[in-house]
C-alpha cells in the first residue's frame, strides 16, 4: 500500500472540523474545487466512501467520523512537534508565505525593487502550500487564493488582486487566435486544466457552448505547471490575468477571449494582527507592506 496522501487527509480533516467543503477551503486558503478533488483522491485511495451524498449536503459516514477524530489528534501532535523543532525567527526578518503562483509569477520578479529600496530588511520567503494551514505565529504576511475572504484569529485579510482567468495560448500554437472561439477549435488546440475540469466546463457554459461528455487534456495540480505547459505550446489554458500580465505584454502568451472564469475569486493579502515587540522586525514588516501596496497599485493600472 502506498503512503497515505497527506494533503488529502488534511483537506478531509478540515471538512470534518469546519462542517463544509466551502469552510474548509477558506480555512486552508485553497479553492473549493481543490478540496473536492482531494476528498475524491482520498476516497479512491482508501477504496471507501467517507460521505453520504444522498442529500443536498454531504454527511460524514461513521467511518468518516472515526477517521476525522483520529486525524485531528494526529495533526495536533504533528503541529506541536513542529513548533518545538522550529528555530526562532531571525531578529528583524520578515517572513512571507506565498502560494506558488504568486511567489513565482508575481512576487519574486519584483523583489529586486524592494531590496534596492530597503537593503537593510531581511526577508524569508516560503511557500504557502495548498492544503496546509499557515502558522501566523511565525508568519508576518501571506498571499493566498480563495472565493471568500479568509477569516481567523490573529489575521487581517484583504483582497489583493483579482483571480479573473481567461483563455490563453502560446503564439507558436494559436497565432493571434481565431475571430471567435469554438469548441472544435479549442479541442483541436488541446485543453490544459488546472486541478480539475471545472474551469473549462464553466467557461464553455458561459459561452453558451455544448459541453462534450469528455473533455480531454492534461490536468496540472499547480498553476506554475499549467502556465509552463501553455508557454511551451502544449495547449490552451485558463490563466489568471494578474499572474500572466508580463507574459501577455511581452508576447509570450496570447489572450484569446474576454470571457472569463473565477471572477468571484481573489488573491488575498493576509497580515498577522499580532503586535510585534521587536521594533526592528515591526518596522521591516511595515516597510514590506507599504512596498507591496505600491506594487499592487502598479499592477492594477498596468
Amino acid at each position: 500500500m502506498s503512503q497515505p496522501p497527506l494533503n488529502a487527509l488534511r483537506a478531509f480533516e478540515a471538512v470534518a472540523r469546519t462542517g463544509s467543503f466551502r469552510a474548509a477551503a477558506a480555512d486552508l486558503f485553497v479553492t473549493q474545487s481543490a478540496i473536492s478533488h482531494q476528498i475524491k483522491h482520498l476516497e479512491d485511495w482508501l477504496g471507501v466512501s467517507l460521505f453520504d451524498r444522498s442529500g443536498r449536503t454531504p454527511r460524514l459516514l461513521p467511518r468518516g467520523i472515526a477517521l476525522a477524530r483520529d486525524l485531528t489528534t494526529a495533526f495536533d501532535g504533528i503541529d506541536a512537534a513542529c513548533r518545538r523543532a522550529r528555530p526562532a525567527t531571525a531578529e528583524g526578518a520578515v517572513v512571507v508565505a506565498a502560494i506558488p503562483s504568486v511567489a513565482v509569477c508575481w512576487l519574486i520578479p519584483r523583489l529586486p525593487r524592494f531590496r534596492a529600496l530597503h537593503p537593510d530588511v531581511q526577508l524569508r520567503v516560503i511557500y504557502a502550500h495548498h492544503g496546509h494551514e499557515i502558522d501566523f505565529t511565525a508568519t508576518d504576511v501571506a498571499f493566498t487564493f480563495a472565493d471568500v475572504r479568509p477569516q481567523g484569529e490573529g489575521i487581517v485579510a484583504e483582497p489583493f488582486l483579482s483571480g479573473r482567468s481567461v483563455p490563453v495560448g502560446s503564439p507558436t500554437l494559436v497565432g493571434t487566435g481565431p475571430a471567435k472561439l469554438s469548441v472544435e477549435w479549442l479541442l483541436a488546440m488541446g485543453l490544459l486544466h488546472d486541478t480539475d475540469l471545472s474551469g473549462w466546463k464553466t467557461w464553455l457554459a458561459r459561452a453558451g457552448s455544448d459541453i462534450p461528455d469528455r473533455l480531454p487534456g492534461a490536468i496540472f495540480e499547480d498553476f506554475n505547471l499549467l502556465r509552463a505547459a501553455a508557454l511551451a505550446g502544449q495547449g490552451v489554458a485558463l490563466c489568471s490575468l494578474a499572474m500572466i500580465g508580463p507574459d501577455l505584454a511581452e508576447g509570450r502568451l496570447v489572450q484569446l477571449s474576454e470571457r472569463s472564469v473565477l471572477d468571484e475569486y481573489n488573491y488575498y493579502l493576509i497580515q498577522s494582527s499580532q503586535t510585534l515587540r521587536d521594533t526592528g522586525r515591526r518596522r521591516a514588516r511595515e516597510a514590506f507592506l507599504s512596498w507591496i501596496k505600491n506594487e499592487q497599485v502598479a499592477t492594477l493600472v498596468a
